[in-house]
């Protein structure tokens, strides 16, 4: 069995319980973006498969805001494969650099692989799919659909973001609104446009059944 299916059966027992918006159905979302958004770019596709697969091995938000599990675990397994060491630092790369944290830090590190990856996951966080796991997640932590009386806070810091327990609804502004900006590749921002534009249809329909308009 080559490393990709090996780490494809890695992820499905490693994620077997986890939350709902960042199960294995997640991963294998972004996987498929990644693909996709790769087969019009020059880069190193196992690399970007690699990336897209375990960017989520050991999430900080479920492990305590601890960055450094996930890049550990997944360091240690491509190491049980023989996986050479470009290729594990450059996954590792990916994983500690891929993910939103508020949207106001510098990337430490840039490569198309990472830019591929990147816009993958930003892409499951957006339209119909970011617009449900949102909710997921807010259900998950048990936070407010939505409080007329708390505004969203933009330009947060990081420890901020990581911190917040505003309603879901506020994530919109927060984050999800903001990506299709964010977008690194063609591919990426020609996609992120139709979601954008699906969640300001939600969020006009939201706030007229909010206030019993419709």
């Amino acid at each position: 069995m080559d490393l990709i299916n090996k780490t494809i059966l890695f992820v499905k027992e490693k994620l077997a319980n986890a939350e709902g918006g960042h199960d294995w159905f997640h991963i294998q979302r972004v996987y498929k973006n990644a693909l996709l958004i790769a087969s019009g770019e020059e880069c190193d596709e196992t690399v970007v498969k690699l990336g897209a697969l375990l960017h989520d091995i050991a999430d900080s938000k479920f492990n305590g805001g601890d960055e450094t599990v996930g890049p550990k675990v997944a360091r240690e397994f491509l190491e049980s494969q023989g996986a050479t060491e470009a290729v594990i630092s450059h996954v590792i790369q990916i994983i500690d650099n891929v993910s939103f944290k508020g949207g106001n830090t510098e990337k430490a590190f840039s490569s198309i692989e990472l830019d591929i990856v990147q816009d993958a996951d930003r892409l499951d966080a957006i339209g119909a799919i970011g617009i449900a796991r949102a909710f997921n997640y807010g259900g998950f932590k048990n936070r407010a659909m939505y409080d007329p009386n708390i505004a969203p806070k933009l330009n947060m810091s990081k420890e901020e973001y990581k911190n917040s327990n505003a309603p879901t609804i506020n994530h919109f502004y927060e984050k999800l609104l903001l990506l299709k900006d964010k977008m690194n590749t063609q591919t990426g921002k020609q996609i992120a446009q139709q979601r954008h534009q699906f969640m300001q249809e939600f969020l006009s329909q939201f706030y007229a059944e909010w206030d019993g308009a419709l």
